[in-house]
């Protein structure tokens, strides 16, 4: 089977694909994207830290420039929020950025969540457990980075249930080759989501809370633009992961039955198994920069224009870097694994993604006697973002 992320069963299992092109063609041209594959893990990791490269081009040159076509008018709601935020901007502007928001999302503000985080996970497994079990992602997995995040940044309890469609719908254009109605879907959401953010952040200018959105409209030097961004990306990073690290990883732990039970009789070992788990069926596969400058690799010229794709799933799955990969081992102590990235824009939220994957899988284990698969999960058909539509289980106190 080649390289195909359309195809369910590629999506289902990549990873013989991947060893495939890390030992046969760890640089290659992806007609049907116009993109250049990246398998091997250093080379992900080399390209990731290049300032070479970038997540946007337009610093530098026009579309026209970079031998690109124009967007689409349709799309310009979707770009004017979604280039505001760190993600998609180079230095100084991502600089600038990430200094203002690490001021409101230090270290020690993270790991202060931790109890809240804990409490939040507690109630949701109580509750899950209490009914017998159902779907682990809508009912765990889901509301919890969710509720972190509304809660992080205000969102009145009212409006929470409209984050998650927006997260998803917006994630949509992230999509290899996005379909018309995705597209118009994505810029729908992105609009109704910044005229909400732009409405709250009007209200706590005037009457500020003890939250992010009072925290950010409070800095002068942050544009309204940008607060949008910001807290945009905040959601849509900020849990799109999680929730698929929380799906994967306990799909992953059921097809490893003597690993869930290494966990289950050691606790100690929850934290080497959140990365582990990151590692192992990575949530972002695919991770997409632009050539600003010509680069080499492996004796392959790429050129200024083109654009890169860095395999994550592949990386994570490298021999050159980890000792029998296609294994899963909730004890691996030496995990470089780079789902978070690397370079400038190193994930932000890693920290607190951390912390919620820890407490929600302890949770489970602490407070559900038994879980048992119900049937076996289905894939989403979307690969760059990759998780299950769900995971049915039963479970008993």
């Amino acid at each position: 089977m080649p390289f195909d992320p359309w195809n369910p069963d590629f999506v289902a299992y990549p990873y013989r694909v991947y060893d495939e092109l890390r030992r046969q063609a760890p640089v290659s041209y992806y007609e049907p994207t116009g993109q250049w594959l990246i398998a091997r893990h250093a080379d992900v990791n080399a390209l990731l830290r290049d300032r070479r490269l970038g997540r946007s081009y337009l610093h530098v040159a026009t579309h026209e420039e970079f031998g690109r076509p124009p967007e689409p008018e349709f799309q310009e709601p979707f770009w004017r929020v979604i280039r505001a935020g760190m993600l998609d901007v180079e230095p100084p502007v991502h600089t600038r950025l990430r200094r203002l928001v690490s001021k409101a999302f230090t270290p020690r503000m993270v790991e202060s969540l931790r109890p809240r985080v804990r409490a939040i996970a507690a109630g949701l497994v109580d509750a899950y457990v209490d009914k017998g079990g159902g779907d682990l992602i809508a009912e765990i997995a889901e509301p919890l980075p969710v509720t972190v995040i509304a809660e992080m940044l205000g969102i009145p309890d009212g409006d929470r249930h409209l984050l998650r469609p927006w997260s998803a719908d917006i994630c949509g254009m992230y999509e290899l080759n996005p379909t018309p109605q995705a597209q118009h879907t994505a810029v729908r959401a992105a609009e109704e989501f910044a005229g909400y953010l732009k409405s709250l952040a009007a209200a706590r200018r005037a009457k500020p809370g003890d939250d992010l959105v009072s925290a950010l409209a409070g800095i002068a030097e942050l544009t309204e633009d940008e607060l949008v961004g910001t807290c945009v990306l905040l959601l849509n990073a900020g849990h799109e992961a999680t929730v698929n690290v929380t799906g994967n990883g306990w799909w992953s732990l059921f097809r490893n039955p003597g690993e869930l039970a290494r966990l289950r009789a050691d606790r100690s070992l929850l934290p080497t198994a959140v990365e582990e788990l990151m590692r192992w069926d990575t949530p972002l596969q695919m991770f997409e920069r632009w050539v600003l400058e010509d680069i080499e690799v492996h004796g392959v010229r790429i050129p200024r224009g083109s654009e890169v794709a860095l395999l994550f799933g592949s990386a994570n799955r490298d021999p050159a870097v980890f000792e029998d990969p296609d294994r899963l081992d909730v004890g691996r102590a030496d995990n470089p694994h780079i789902s978070f990235g690397a370079g400038i824009h190193f994930c932000l939220g890693a920290p607190l993604a951390r912390i919620e994957l820890a407490e929600s899988f302890g949770a489970l284990l602490d407070r559900a006697g038994t879980l048992e698969l119900r049937r076996e999960p289905a894939w989403k058909p979307g690969y760059v973002i990759r998780g299950l539509e769900s995971l049915e289980l039963t479970a008993t106190a």
